[in-house]
């Protein structure tokens, strides 16, 4: 009775029949103490302990489980040292503690020096190495429990094969995958869940498939495993309609599910369908779920709808890092900086915790909010900091903040001076920088450093190309396009697309195969007619420059638009636009005008009639 009233959460009543007893023996001590910390009740569990009259090994164990359980691991390792015996769940039970805290290397010591081990103990351990990023040697002592004569379980197989999916050894990951089906475990949940995000992971899609429809009883746990092996190998409109197969089938997602849906849309930017998904998260009640919400945020963030994104994040109840991290992004992608300064205030008031994504998106925040001392500010405060330790890409960031501000020759320094040798995510930079500010020298010498790193880098040939046309050297120009084509050098088209009626029309640069041609071809009939109908939103330059002259798509003078050439995508979809919805008046996005080497970053919206 009382660990029925336990698992019900009735602790009142078990505590009152606890009382009512007249003979309590151990086994009922036990029962009552081990209620109280599942209840989460941690103080009226330890009273009880130091109130039985005599206690066995049962009793130790519990009450080491209960402190493990609250985080207070110093106190549960001095009471695991002070047990006058221990079996072997109490030696598991600490082990697993450890693990879980953090405590890797404390975890192996103390399996090294258990007397006796069981599949439990090997299962705890290699599943602890692996989820703190040693998977290999996980996978090796896996191998020395086979050869000691240990039969695997279950766990063990889902954590072994979730080591090989983690250090992606599709060899390996198939002779424990023919392990496992000659023990008969081929159809448990979680193993086949694990199998398909092994096969995910090494790109083998197919076999994700297969043993999925092989498996008759698959769970929640094994569709989201299908759900997230199509994200990962980036088939998001695949993800999406096993998703919706989900929901028709009447299996409820979870947590991950949603998030596994929602990060397809956001690389779809699929914002409909992901208000489509939130709102099956509002019916059954994960929308202030950090995991959900935290996947929300980047969605809207990402689809342009940042107000929505911190409405999610304020109303989440338990926010996390990731949360913290996530709306600070989303505001540094909007060019809000202040924003994200005051979102990273109010973290650090909370006592939240800052990483490396944090520093990442409040750099990004005030490159492109043109904050530079605060920027200064930001990097010499975390250089201070020693729990979190500068990398290249905050680096990158802050020659890029320091390049738009004009301050070339501090850029330079902080490059020369780095305690690592830059790469060329932070030579692109500097090389960025100097083609804003026309610094011809400068960005020669950079882009020498950049060939001699890595010679068919195609973003250093365009951006050279472009300040020589932006500085009027219209030979040098010839001279790095010849060389390019010489080295079989081609830089990534650009390409855009827009959803129109739930149908998604994708554009590539001087492609004529979309079937409404007849529209693409057809530019608007004036200036006037165009600037009617679009609004353009752009970073910084005033003309984009990154092909040849005679191709040039837009020149931007303030928010409007001159369009000389019928090449540019965004006039293409948006006059695709006007007759496929010529009777309803929609707001249209066209989604990315995507070259990666040009600093200058053009979204349309415009108002079809």
């Amino acid at each position: 009775m009382i660990a029925g009233y336990a698992e019900n959460y009735r602790l009142v009543e078990a505590l009152k029949l606890f009382d009512k007893m007249p003979v309590r023996d151990t086994v009922c001590w036990n029962s009552m103490i081990k209620g109280c910390l599942d209840c989460g009740d941690l103080n009226m569990g330890m009273k009880l302990f130091d109130e039985m009259p005599e206690r066995n090994v049962v009793s130790w164990t519990t009450m080491v489980n209960g402190y493990l359980q609250f985080g207070r691991i110093e106190v549960a390792e001095g009471l695991f040292c002070a047990m006058p015996a221990r079996d072997i769940a109490a030696w598991n039970s600490m082990i697993y503690g450890y693990f879980c805290n953090g405590r890797v290397d404390d975890g192996m010591r103390l399996f090294e020096e258990m007397p006796r081990r069981n599949v439990i103990s090997w299962t705890s351990v290699i599943s602890g190495l692996d989820l703190h990023g040693r998977s290999d040697e996980a996978l090796f002592l896996f191998r020395q429990m086979v050869v000691s004569s240990v039969e695997p379980t279950s766990s063990t197989f889902s954590s072994v094969i979730t080591a090989c999916a983690n250090v992606m050894d599709l060899q390996l990951g198939v002779q424990v995958h023919a392990l496992i089906v000659m023990l008969g475990l081929s159809f448990d949940a979680f193993v086949t869940a694990s199998l398909v995000t092994f096969y995910a992971n090494c790109k083998q899609i197919d076999n994700c498939c297969k043993i999925f429809n092989e498996n008759l009883h698959v769970n929640v746990v094994v569709w989201t495993a299908l759900l997230t092996g199509y994200g990962l190998n980036c088939k998001h409109e695949d993800a999406l309609k096993v998703f919706g197969d989900m929901i028709k089938l009447g299996i409820l997602p979870n947590q991950s599910s949603f998030t596994s849906a929602l990060n397809s849309c956001c690389e779809l930017e699929a914002l409909d369908r992901g208000k489509v998904i939130h709102a099956t998260a509002i019916k059954l009640g994960l929308e202030t779920d950090a995991f959900v919400a935290n996947s929300l945020i980047e969605l809207y963030s990402k689809c342009g709808n940042l107000k929505n994104g911190v409405t999610i994040f304020k109303n989440i109840g338990k926010k996390n890092i990731v949360s913290w991290n996530s709306i600070i992004v989303g505001c540094a992608q909007h060019g809000c900086g202040v924003w994200a300064l005051t979102f990273f205030t109010q973290m650090i008031r909370v006592g939240v915790g800052s990483d490396e994504i944090t520093l990442t998106g409040l750099l990004s925040a005030c490159s492109h909010s043109g904050m530079l001392q605060k920027g200064r500010r930001i990097f010499e405060y975390f250089s201070q900091c020693k729990a979190i330790e500068l990398k290249l890409e905050h680096y990158a960031c802050m020659v890029d903040i320091l390049g738009r501000s004009g301050k070339l020759k501090e850029a330079e320094e902080l490059v020369k001076n780095m305690p690592m040798e830059p790469n060329i995510m932070v030579w692109l930079a500097l090389l960025s920088a100097c083609r804003i500010h026309l610094d011809l020298e400068l960005a020669e010498e950079t882009a020498n450093r950049i060939f001699s790193i890595q010679p068919h880098c195609s973003a250093a040939y365009v951006l050279l190309s472009n300040l020589y046309a932006d500085s009027g050297r219209w030979s040098d120009v010839a001279r790095i396009r010849t060389k390019m084509r010489g080295r079989g050098i081609e830089k990534q088209p650009g390409w855009s697309w827009v959803t129109l009626k739930g149908q998604r029309h994708e554009f590539l640069s001087e492609d004529r195969s979309h079937p409404s041609r007849k529209y693409t071809k057809r530019p608007p009939h004036s200036r006037q007619e165009f600037e009617s109908k679009s609004e353009i939103s752009h970073t910084q330059n005033n003309v984009v420059a990154d092909i040849p002259l005679a191709d040039i798509a837009l020149t931007l003078e303030g928010k409007r638009v001159h369009v000389t050439n019928r090449k540019n995508l965004e006039v293409r979809a948006t006059t695709m636009a006007v007759p496929l919805l010529a009777t309803k008046v929609v707001k249209n996005r066209v989604k990315k005008f995507k070259r990666p080497q040009s600093d200058c970053k053009v979204s349309v919206k415009g108002k079809v009639n």
